[in-house]
């Protein structure tokens, strides 16, 4: 019964994937797509997860996790380059600043 139930969930979420890889393709803006690739992180994550219940397999738990780490550092970053134009942002010592007109 429980098999049967993650084969449903393994189509369900692979489903919901498809329509977030849609959504990422036809997003109207930037954000919209960002939005649907931190979506299709978690779906992905979620098949991760069933698969290696579905299997019994306990090294697909840690991808997963691995999974989870790369899309918040990704949603993180391609938001912050769309609100500020930069990833990283560098800063100048003051002390830095007026030894240069020196």
């Amino acid at each position: 019964m429980i098999t049967v139930a993650i084969q449903i969930g393994l189509v369900l979420v692979g489903l919901a994937c498809v329509l977030s890889i849609y959504r990422l393709w036809r997003g109207p803006t930037l954000p919209d797509r960002i939005l649907a690739l931190d979506t299709l992180t978690i779906n992905v994550i979620a098949l991760i997860v069933l698969f290696g219940l579905w299997i019994g397999n306990t090294i697909n738990f840690e991808a997963a996790l691995l999974m989870a780490v790369l899309g918040f550092i990704s949603t993180v970053a391609l938001s912050k380059y769309v609100l500020r134009g930069q990833i990283i942002e560098a800063h100048i010592d003051d002390n830095q600043a007026g030894k240069s007109g020196d």
